[in-house]
């Protein structure tokens, strides 16, 4: 009977480390206070969806978390800010505009915007098994850590 308790979570082990429970993050003015954030959950090993939220932050002033649907484990999500200091993010096909004001606003857009989608600040995608934010400056990427 003891010997049953020792095996059942060795045998579970294997199957919870396939579970994807991670978070990158990009620092807007380059402080921990104006930051947003992907966070990524795999609820269960067997399905290959994994739901996306990003966290909206300018504290002390305000912080949300918004569900952006799921995707997969290897959805890149970039990062597009529009003149007027909103940002939109695009996960695969999907494209929503949030704003770090208030941090309440957060739409799911039908497409482009006609005045086009801003400056690419940067992709949050996986390296080395790893998400990170890989900032885009002057054309050229570096991964924040």
């Amino acid at each position: 009977m003891r010997l049953r308790h020792l095996l059942l979570p060795l045998l579970a082990a294997p199957l919870l480390t396939a579970c994807v429970n991670d978070g990158a993050t990009y620092e807007i003015d380059n402080t921990r206070e104006h930051v947003l954030s992907l966070i990524r959950e795999q609820p269960y090993f067997w399905d290959s969806k994994v739901n996306l939220y990003l966290v909206v932050s300018r504290m002390p002033a305000c912080m949300r978390r918004h569900s952006m649907g799921a995707g997969t484990d290897k959805t890149k999500v970039e990062i597009y800010q529009v003149p007027s200091g909103a940002f939109i993010v695009k996960a695969g096909k999907k494209m929503f505009a949030t704003e770090t004001q208030n941090c309440v606003n957060f739409a799911k857009m039908d497409g482009e915007p006609t005045e086009g989608m801003g400056k690419l600040m940067g992709t949050f995608r996986v390296k080395k098994g790893e998400l990170v934010f890989v900032k885009e400056e002057d054309g050229t990427a570096t991964a924040e850590e």
